[in-house]
């Protein structure tokens, strides 16, 4: 019998930056808060089931206006799992935190978010990716 498989083609028209810091995500979200003037809320987590492989938990906060939306997303899985890579976007596993943008101008234009995160005390490194550029980057759509 002959196997077919769905090729999927995902435009992702946001910024992502992968920020690494050992502050918890409340503690790196009020920061974010008060650098960026922002209102990131805790929103239900995400919960991927994959299958017989195991779930994912992620944690997650936003920020949405009519104009642009924030999301800080945590790159582990917040439960334990039983995956080998229990994380949201394994291609990137060094960084704890995926800020994810779309639409941002100003102090969220790209350039200046990534000067503006590292300087933040609780940041140790931050880094912009292209998120087409991912394998897993369907994780990354909401």
């Amino acid at each position: 019998m002959k196997t077919l498989t769905l090729d999927v083609e995902y435009d992702c028209n946001f910024d992502l930056f992968g920020v690494v810091s050992s502050s918890r995500e409340h503690m790196l979200a009020w920061q974010l808060n008060q650098l960026l003037r922002l209102r990131l809320v805790k929103q239900q987590d995400l919960i991927y089931d994959l299958l017989s492989q195991g779930r994912l938990v992620i944690s997650n906060y936003l920020h949405a206006t009519e104009h642009f939306t924030l999301r800080l997303l945590r790159n582990r899985s917040l439960d334990p799992s039983v995956l080998k890579k229990p994380f949201l976007a394994p291609d990137i596993k060094e960084y704890d935190y995926l800020i994810q943008v779309s639409n941002g101008t100003g102090l969220l234009a790209a350039d200046t978010l990534v000067q503006e995160l590292a300087a933040l005390p609780v940041v140790q490194y931050v880094c912009q990716f292209d998120p087409n550029s991912l394998k897993f980057k369907e994780n990354l759509l909401f």
